[in-house]
């Protein structure tokens, strides 16, 4: 973990990945599912491997299906339910959101102007630093994810991509896992 991190940058200590809605019905609709499905499974294998908290969400999963399997598989962390397009207007999702109030949320899923943008919103609008990976969020169209990263950007989100993220969270190349998650990202 990083000895002395900067304000700027990304604290692994005080972090929480958050997984909205990347889910079996709802994610080969996305303009790039392939490029989203990577870029969240690299997070989700950094969070792993530096024992970030993860917390994953699930959109009407009856309707939608749980979570790709392949994602899941890579957490211990279960998947919360909800039917608010805010992670945060959910009990159980707040209550695990706001275990650390103090946590920077990484947020990653779909759609980004839909879910991921109110609970981006609502996140910095409780006191969160908020940081939502551009890479590895989606929309069905291009131009609605655009939109939702500039508007959440002009609200005070932070707009990174999956590499700042696991570069930020090992903080050195002398890291214990520097040489497997720098692998996953080439």
């Amino acid at each position: 973990m990083n000895s002395s991190p900067s304000r700027n940058t990304i604290d692994p200590d005080t972090s929480r990945l958050v997984l909205v809605d990347v889910q079996e019905r709802l994610a080969p609709a996305m303009s790039e599912p392939a490029s989203l499905i990577r870029n969240c499974t690299i997070l989700l294998t950094a969070a792993r491997e530096l024992g970030i908290p993860v917390t994953i969400s699930e959109q009407y999963p009856r309707g939608l299906g749980p979570t790709l399997p392949e994602l899941a598989g890579l957490t211990e962390s279960h998947p919360l339910p909800k039917l608010d397009f805010s992670c945060l207007r959910n009990q159980a999702l707040r209550d695990e959101l706001g275990s650390r109030p103090d946590d920077a949320l990484i947020i990653a899923g779909i759609e980004a102007h839909v879910c991921v943008l109110q609970t981006a919103l609502e996140a910095v609008g409780s006191g969160h630093a908020v940081y939502v990976v551009a890479d590895a969020v989606d929309s069905r169209r291009e131009e609605n994810r655009d939109r939702a990263l500039r508007r959440a950007e002009r609200a005070g989100c932070v707009i990174v991509t999956t590499e700042m993220v696991v570069f930020e969270w090992l903080g050195s190349a002398d890291a214990a896992a520097f040489r497997s998650l720098s692998k996953l990202v080439r």
